[in-house]
């Protein structure tokens, strides 16, 4: 097979609609399913794509309204979650429903991944006001052509538009120098629970 070529022309993102939450729910469960954090966090390698995309897409219902999930390519080939600054991760009535939501979709694994989320909750720096990169996919099919940092390039022209900074959690450290490749810097790390791997935190200032 001739392997895809490399992306060159610019990009072009589009707002992500209530239409596009199986495609972008897959595109997030088949990209993090291998993922350093996440394969721990959801341990049953065979329920976990299951698992993945009842998660990701909960998280990705909830902020559609903010306007700042964006895709790229047909079928979400490469998708970002976007949180705007000072806006939380999950509206409220959707906090209320998530913890139910994991006890009923994983059992007894419902407080492994509830503490997960609440350490990344509480390494989130809460002192300048940021867009928030909750998490960025690019489908299996479509990976090897640039698709994704494409998409998170674009993403912070737009950001940078608005002269503001941007945060992440880069759960695997392969992706490290992408997200270094595109401005952001080392910032700080936790460790999760139970001999879990660690979390490095990346910020960009405003440009």
């Amino acid at each position: 097979m001739t392997p895809a070529p490399k992306r060159t022309a610019p990009l072009e993102s589009r707002v992500a609609t209530g239409a596009d939450l199986d495609a972008l729910a897959e595109t997030m469960a088949l990209a993090f399913y291998a993922d350093p954090v996440w394969s721990w966090a959801f341990p049953d390698s065979e329920r976990r794509l299951e698992q993945h995309r009842a998660v990701w897409r909960f998280a990705i219902e909830s902020a559609l309204g903010y306007g700042w999930v964006r895709m790229a390519d047909a079928g979400a080939g490469a998708a970002a979650l976007w949180i705007p600054p000072g806006l939380p991760e999950l509206k409220p009535e959707d906090a209320l429903r998530f913890e139910p939501m994991l006890a009923e979709l994983l059992g007894d694994g419902a407080a492994r991944v509830l503490d997960v989320f609440a350490r990344f909750d509480r390494a989130h720096p809460s002192d300048r006001p940021h867009y928030y990169l909750s998490l960025l996919a690019t489908h299996p099919d479509r990976r090897g052509v640039g698709l994704g940092m494409a998409l998170l390039a674009e993403n912070l022209t737009r950001i940078d538009a608005e002269g503001a900074a941007a945060y992440l959690e880069s759960t695997n450290p392969d992706n490290h120098r992408r997200y270094e490749g595109v401005g952001f810097s080392r910032w700080g790390e936790f460790e999760l629970g139970e001999g879990g791997p660690t979390v490095t935190q990346m910020w960009r200032d405003p440009r």
